[in-house]
């Protein structure tokens, strides 16, 4: 006997897919504030609120491709995703996959889930564009998964689509990585003294720090190189390091 047909069943793969994008997180560090690098958006949804670099992922690339071309077409920065390379170095530029943000209303256009990464520059490497692309002072209020972003003079301004609570989730990220990993030394030019690393320290965590206890830890942890150099300027001499390398 012929058996009937098999019932049609419902295309699992519907038309209305989500899209994926990605947000990069540009952190800096200048006249002792952590900022970052954001956009003014010229359409709708948001007009002329401020966002983080970010794009569709196109077809044919990954994730991390997708984030360093955000960076490099909007930003103008080269880039390696997480720590291939052997410690700190100003080019190419750190970059590392943060968190994946997927709520449903998060964009009204259409369900869009983002895939943040977070990108820690020198200040020297960073180009402002006009009123387009501006650097903005950072503050997280205690307790609130969000942060507050602030121009240069001192104004708030509100930040599109859920860029707030990614800034938020990408500072905390730093604060946890900053003792157990070298990513604060990304924030330094090549040559240091122990004052300047410990103000990045003191930037990210929003706290002040023992300055003889800090400066033992940091010379003991292996990390440092002297350059044999001092820092000339008002006042003492400071002596310059380097982010010791892998071998």
């Amino acid at each position: 006997m012929e058996k009937p047909p098999h019932p049609s069943r419902p295309d699992p793969y519907p038309l209305d897919r989500p899209a994926v994008t990605v947000d990069v997180v540009i952190l800096t560090l200048r006249e002792g504030h952590l900022e970052a690098l954001l956009i003014k958006r010229r359409e709708h949804p948001y007009l002329n609120y401020w966002s983080l670099p970010g794009g569709f992922v196109q077809a044919q690339e990954s994730l991390d491709e997708a984030a360093a071309r955000v960076l490099r077409q909007k930003a103008g920065l080269e880039s390696v995703v997480g720590m291939e390379r052997e410690g700190p170095h100003r080019h190419p530029i750190y970059l590392e996959q943060l968190y994946t943000f997927g709520d449903p209303g998060r964009d009204p256009r259409m369900r869009v889930i983002s895939v943040a990464y977070y990108a820690l520059v020198e200040a020297s490497h960073i180009r402002e564009v006009g009123e387009e692309i501006v650097l903005f002072k950072l503050r997280l209020p205690e307790g609130e998964s969000g942060v507050e972003i602030f121009d240069h003079r001192h104004k708030k301004y509100s930040l599109a689509f859920d860029h707030a609570e990614i800034l938020g989730v990408a500072l905390r990220r730093i604060r946890g990585k900053l003792e157990y990993t070298p990513i604060g030394f990304e924030l330094l030019p090549e040559e240091f003294t122990l004052r300047q690393l410990q103000a990045v320290h003191e930037t990210i965590l929003q706290k002040k720090l023992n300055k003889d206890s800090f400066r033992r830890r940091m010379l003991a942890s292996g990390m440092l190189e002297p350059t044999g150099k001092l820092e000339r300027g008002l006042g003492r001499p400071a002596e310059l390091y380097r982010f010791r390398r892998a071998t």
